[in-house]
This record gives C-alpha cells, structure tokens and sequence, in this order.
C-alpha cells in the first residue's frame, strides 16, 4: 500500500531545512574522560546505578576565575559531551542503560519523542537533523560553548546543501542561543532562519534557582529519587555553576511583583527576643548568600574543600545578563515561543516559620524551603517565559509541565506547522496565543 502522506516522503528532506536542537540544564550526557589515553570514559551524567557516588569522585567541581571555566576537582580527568549520532545522542535518552531502556523511566528520556517526531517527518540524522548538547556547568557564553555551537551550525549549514537552520531550543538553551545571537549577531544571521523556543527562563527561574544556591535541586522526585543523586550533592556542585548564576531572577525586568527569599528569623536585642520575617529581594539576596553559605564546604579526596557563595561568579553573571540584555534578533529571523501555564511554579521561597525560626542564616542550607508559586510549567513562570523581548512571529502557552513540553503533542503540531511540514488542517488545543507581549522591559 503507497503512503502519500509527505511527512514520509523519501525524497522530502531535500526540501527541509535542517533542525537543530539545543538541550537546557541537565539535559546532556555528561562523560568523565581521563587526560591520558588509558582507561575507559565514564557517563556521570545522568546515570541511575551508582550516581551519588560517581557524581562526587568525578563531576564535583571549583570555578576558576581566570579562565573563567568550572573545572573537576579530579585533575586527571575533564568532563566532556559525547557527539555520536549528530549530537543527538546526548540530549535523547539521558542515562542509556539497558535498565532504564526496561523500565522506562520517562525523567531522563529528554528530546527522545521530539528526535522520534521529526524523523517520522522526513528528517533524516547528519543531513537535516542534529543536536547541541553541552556542558552546562559553565556560563551561557563562555567562549568554547559559543564556538562549538558556530561549528555545529556550519556543520548543518553545510550538510543540507546550504540551507539556513531551525533552531529548537529548550529551557536554558534559550539563553545559551540568546547569548551567541548577541556576542556573534552576523554568524546568527547567516546561519538561522527560524528560532523556535521552548520553556526558557528570559528573566531569570528565581523560585527554583533561589533555592538551589541554598538547599541544592532534586531532579528525580518519588521512588526514584533514591537510586539517584541526592539533593545536597547537587547543591555543592551547583554553588560553582555559572550557568546557575546566570538563571538568578534579572533585577532590571519589571516584575508584576518582585521575586523574593523571606526568613522567618530570631531575633535578640538587650536581652529580648523576637521573630520578624525578613525579606530579600534579588539585589538584596546576595547578602543572603553570602551569610546563608559561609560554612559551606565539601570533602573530597580526604581534604576539605570550602564552597561559599562565590562573587566571582556572581559578577560573571552579572556581566551575561547584559548580554542577554542587549540581544537582538536579526532581521529575516523569524522567532516563535513556546511557554508552560496551568501549574504552580514556585517564585517566592521561604525558610524557617514562625513557630521554628532561623537563628543563624548557616541553617538555611540544612532546612527545607517553602513557596509561594505563580502560573507556569512547574520550572519557570509563565511571566519570565514570555519576556523574550522579541518581535516574535508567534507566542503560545501550553498546558504542560517544563519537561513534558518536549513530549506535548500539541507543541508538536506547532512546531510541525511552523517548519512547514505539518499538513494542512486546523490545531485544536486547549492553547493560549499571546501575540502582543513583547516583554523584555
């Protein structure tokens, strides 16, 4: 029986301009690769089996600042991101093994659907479909992310007979593109033609990102989460991640209400005590930090290792984020947004209670935090997501967590209609269009 349907037409992707997509935080295989030749390359990220423990001994890292780059503690060994399959591979299933393949486990099966999609529309791997995984400890813009992502383009570029890109990027891959679009505009411009975003934090994720300088981040919830790295461990190697500062709540947006850390504090002054409830905004949080991680440490190898809040790094994002600041998308580059609503997306984020307050900020760190939430994906508000800041063709909200908008059916069939090769017909979904929010204010 002869299939007529275009999306499996051999010949198709001679008409298609390449796709390439971008991971977000978290969303690359990360490998750990000895210096010298010998000895086989781990996968430290993400793996299942043994993960705390190999995540300590070879992916703990300290930022430095002279070259500006994170770098592993284990100076035998450098992180790298595998490029099989076109890049693919690093951004598809997350921890390949055999055992997750078994069960299933859909948290670290990332782009898996979307690559699956795009190839059952005529895309074929190396010719109009690749993927950019990175190492997403270091800065947005450091400059072997920002090299590496030129190469990829020329190398897409080049393989679909000169056609421009599609970039699909997701979460804190938006900031990665917006970073490289402003500090390399013309190459943007040479290479790109659509721009299709997904889930990015414009202006900042300060619930999530708030707390994970302070208590760490649990990417595996439920039962799973026991065979996985545990919440603290994510925490020290987060407190030397640039791309982590660089997702801090942006002080110069114009937020309907200002993103806050409150401490339920005690107080005592001439012999008398009192509780207040002290508030932080994001000029007022470095403080905070400050206070919050003066004892933090960590031990590797036998020796301890301090980890405070780190200014250095602090300052480098406060460089990036004018560099975000000042992005601008070049003419003949159409842009498209592609943004969660309909769940609670933590924004405020508290520590201590009246009844059981903070007495020294240090405890901070070993508490658990309560939120305030606003609409969004779970991750990132539905107010930052739509601040591009862009005269963009098209924006649209979804109801869908910030990993499930990988996966939505719906974000399909636009993605499928804005790369043209969606047939023809109506979208039917339960979508909000915001055609007049530019938003970067």
């Amino acid at each position: 029986m002869l299939c007529f349907c275009p999306c499996f037409d051999e010949e198709l992707d001679l008409e298609l301009e390449p796709v390439l997509l971008i991971s977000g935080i978290g969303g690359s295989i990360l490998t750990c690769k000895k210096k010298t030749k010998l000895g086989f390359d781990t996968r430290v990220w993400v793996r299942i089996l043994l993960a705390d423990l190999e995540f300590k001994k070879k992916l703990w890292s300290l930022y430095n600042p002279l070259t500006g780059y994170t770098e592993t503690l284990d100076k035998d060994t450098e992180i790298v991101v595998p490029d099989d399959d076109y890049g693919l591979y690093a951004i598809d299933i997350l921890d390949p093994s055999a055992f997750v393949k078994c069960i299933h486990l859909q948290d670290v099966y990332y782009f898996h659907d979307m690559i699956n999609m795009l190839l059952g529309c005529g895309y074929k791997k190396g010719t109009t479909l690749f993927g950019y995984g990175y190492d997403f400890r270091q800065s947005n813009r450091i400059d072997k992310l920002m090299e590496d992502l030129k190469v990829k383009l020329e190398t897409a570029y080049k393989a679909s007979g000169g056609r421009k890109v599609n970039i699909i990027s997701h979460s804190m891959g938006g900031l990665l593109v917006m970073c490289f679009m402003s500090l390399h505009h013309e190459v943007f411009s040479k290479y790109v033609s659509k721009w299709i975003c997904i889930g990015c934090p414009f202006q900042g994720a300060p619930g999530c990102i708030n707390d994970s300088l302070l208590t760490g981040l649990q990417f595996v919830e439920g039962l799973e989460s026991f065979f996985f790295i545990s919440r603290w461990t994510m925490h020290q190697l987060l407190v030397e991640c640039p791309s982590i500062y660089e997702m801090l709540a942006n002080p110069d947006f114009n937020w309907k209400k200002e993103p806050e850390i409150q401490v339920w504090r005690k107080q005592s002054k001439n012999g008398k005590s009192s509780i207040e409830l002290e508030s932080y905004g994001p000029v007022e949080s470095n403080t905070l930090f400050r206070e919050a991680l003066r004892n933090n440490e960590l031990t590797y190898d036998g020796k301890t290792v301090a980890l405070p809040f780190n200014f250095a790094i602090s300052r480098w994002a406060s460089e990036t984020r004018q560099v975000l600041n000042n992005a601008k998308l070049p003419d003949g580059v159409c842009f498209y947004n592609v943004y969660g609503i309909s769940f609670d997306t933590p924004f405020d984020v508290c520590y201590g209670s009246k009844e059981s307050p903070i007495e020294d900020l240090s405890e901070i760190c070993h508490s658990m935090p309560q939120y305030s939430y606003v609409d969004g994906d779970e991750t990132v508000s539905a107010e930052s997501a739509k601040a591009d800041g862009f005269d963009a063709v098209e924006r649209v909200a979804i109801a869908a967590r910030h990993r499930e908008l990988l996966s939505d059916k719906t974000v399909f069939k636009h993605i499928k209609k804005w790369l043209g090769v969606e047939q023809k017909g109506d979208i039917h979904s339960k979508t909000s269009r915001v055609s007049d929010e530019p938003a970067r204010q």
